[in-house]
């Protein structure tokens, strides 16, 4: 038990870190440039790289035999990173910052998805359902505080705000330090390192092949994926509508942030609720049903009406904590151990590709109208769950026909 709550307390405040670095990076580069493009270039870099960089890392953390000290490393650098761009943004052209950005931005999986896969290092076989939700708290509190602290903080020192709550997540990453089985006794040594060396450089591009294929054979892996995605596009749509909301039920775009904030500390509520539960629902049950409640948030939300969109904020994080939860389990429960890593990896990857791309196709939708974007936004959730149904409808033709 002692474990699971030091591994929380590691994840919450790398991962309140990496939700810090964004809005920390946007207020730097305006302050420093007088420029808005600055800081969302920079913010770009990070959450695109994600995206790319997330499977290789995810092959790495499979392959290597201590993926601790791999985790050890991606925080280390990701921290020095984000003090390297504090540091030379304004000194330097804008080019070599955005590099830099990139770079940090292919190890950012390493606080989502990674530090995830390595749950089961960490805890017994039967803590795991509660050490999941546990984590999937973690990305809740990270939510709530990560902006939060870096408009306290200012322009000036949030970035390495930032990166101070990253390093002090580094002592956690012994505690999954536990190496993969060694090779076989009777493999001569010289042996034992070509194949070490090839496992963990060597073959990446096929070993990422193979992390899709295993998603996408996996069928309860490629019904939970695609929902997951497809269901974080709305939740992106919601995110780029969030100023324009705030402003037009209470007065202030800046209260669309406050509005982020009440998802984020329904949501953690929900699984603090959920995590308590002596017997847990079926997280399968939980994913689409969590999604179609984020479906009636957003409708409310649509009427633009300052009560009932107080009460969408609540019942949207009721929905998108439990989600989260539902996910990590399914994750957990169906990933190939060799691949684990790789698959929680690659899953937020997508997850981040279909947040920017619901959050570019929102922006222009909601400058034009409101509440259209909103409906849009509920759309996509019910769109994901009739995916749902529709892969669940697929997995059960086939067992029909596998049974005749």
């Amino acid at each position: 038990m002692r474990k699971r709550y030091r591994y929380a307390l590691g994840a919450a405040a790398a991962r309140t870190g990496d939700e810090m670095s964004g809005p920390a990076l946007l207020l730097t580069g305006m302050a420093v440039t007088g420029s808005a493009s600055t800081g969302s270039t920079l913010l770009a870099a990070i959450t695109i790289a994600a995206a790319v960089g997330g499977p290789l890392l995810g092959v790495l953390l499979d392959r290597t035999r201590r993926p601790g000290r791999l985790l050890a490393w991606a925080l280390t650098l990701y921290a020095s990173a984000l003090v390297v761009i504090q540091l030379t943004l304004g000194h330097v052209p804008l080019t070599a910052a955005v590099l830099v950005a990139v770079g940090a931005g292919l190890l950012g999986p390493a606080l989502t998805g990674g530090w995830t896969a390595q749950l089961p290092r960490v805890v017994h076989p039967g803590e795991l359902p509660r050490a999941t939700a546990l984590d999937a708290m973690t990305f809740n509190l990270a939510g709530l505080t990560g902006p939060a602290l870096a408009g306290l903080a200012g322009a000036h020192t949030g970035v390495i705000v930032s990166a101070t709550l990253i390093v002090l997540a580094l002592p956690t990453t012994r505690m999954i330090s536990t190496p993969h089985p060694p090779p076989a006794a009777h493999t001569p040594p010289a042996a034992r390192v070509a194949v070490g060396v090839r496992g963990v450089v060597g073959g990446c591009g096929a070993a990422v092949v193979e992390g899709f294929r295993a998603i996408v054979r996996g069928r309860v892996l490629l019904r939970a994926t695609t929902t997951s995605v497809i269901s974080c596009a709305g939740q992106g749509m919601l995110m780029a509508s969030a100023p324009l909301l705030g402003a037009r039920a209470f007065g202030s775009p800046d209260h669309g942030a406050l509005l982020l904030s009440g998802i984020a500390a329904s949501a953690l509520v929900a699984n603090v609720a959920l995590a308590r539960r002596t017997r847990p629902i079926v997280p399968d049950t939980i994913l689409w049903s969590s999604t179609l409640v984020l479906a009636v948030a957003l409708l409310l939300a649509a009427t633009v009406h300052p009560i009932l969109v107080l009460v969408a904020a609540a019942v949207a994080g009721l929905a998108e904590g439990p989600q989260l939860t539902a996910l990590f389990a399914v994750r957990h429960r169906e990933a190939p151990e060799g691949l684990r890593g790789q698959i929680f990896i690659t899953g937020a990857s997508l997850k981040i590709t279909g947040f920017a791309l619901g959050a570019a196709v929102a922006g222009p939708i909601a400058v034009r109208s409101l509440p259209a974007a909103l409906l849009t936004a509920a759309a996509v959730q019910l769109i994901a769950v009739l995916n749902y149904a529709w892969c669940t409808r697929r997995m059960s033709g086939t067992s029909a026909l596998a049974s005749r």
